[in-house]
């Protein structure tokens, strides 16, 4: 059984003596009631008896290139990307098939279309309304069709405006004056 992750540090400090009493005591309430927790205790304990017992002298010195293969190496592990971090500790038994089932799931979406939630609005077009006895219409084929939408009468007394207009002075040209005009003699 494993210990509780979070609690792995505050055990490791509890089994060297360098807890404060209140965390100390929570901690071993914790420790109590929980396996993993309490084996772990045990196994840094012993950790820490082994260290203590060991002898170390102080005449043994480290190579100068002991210093500059450390330095290096912490160096190097100081500049590693965040991708290199990641890739080195990524675990590919699990990271396979997640990748596998996302690219299911992306395929199964693209497979199937989507219908909008929303159907888009619907434009609906007014008639302008134009009060009776008012001429200023043009007589375009647009006018011509929403009078005659709306009733015939409509249709027949704009066509009629139209006829009583007073014809302009400008000159009116339609597209058989400017073929004839181009057209060889």
């Amino acid at each position: 059984m494993k210990p509780c992750f979070s609690k792995r540090k505050l055990i490791a400090w509890l089994a060297l003596g360098e807890l404060d009493a209140p965390r100390a005591q929570a901690l071993r309430a914790h420790i109590e009631t929980c396996d993993g927790c309490r084996r772990y205790l045990s196994e840094m304990s012993a950790l820490g008896k082994r260290l203590a017992a060991v002898e170390t002298t102080p005449e043994i010195e480290a190579s100068e290139s002991f210093h500059r293969r450390l330095v290096s190496r912490l160096s190097g592990e100081q500049s590693a990307s965040l991708w290199e971090i990641l890739a080195a500790r990524l675990n590919w038994r699990i990271a396979l098939p997640v990748m596998g089932a996302a690219a299911v799931v992306i395929v199964m979406l693209s497979l199937f279309p989507r219908q909008p939630a929303v159907s888009p609005p619907v434009r609906i077009a007014r008639p302008v309304v134009v009060p009776p006895g008012k001429s200023d219409l043009s007589p375009t084929v647009a006018n011509y069709q929403r009078a005659a939408s709306r009733s015939p009468d409509e249709l027949d007394e704009l066509l009629t405006r139209q006829a009583n207009r007073k014809p302009s002075h400008a000159p009116i040209y339609t597209a058989s004056i400017f073929a004839s005009a181009n057209m060889p003699d």
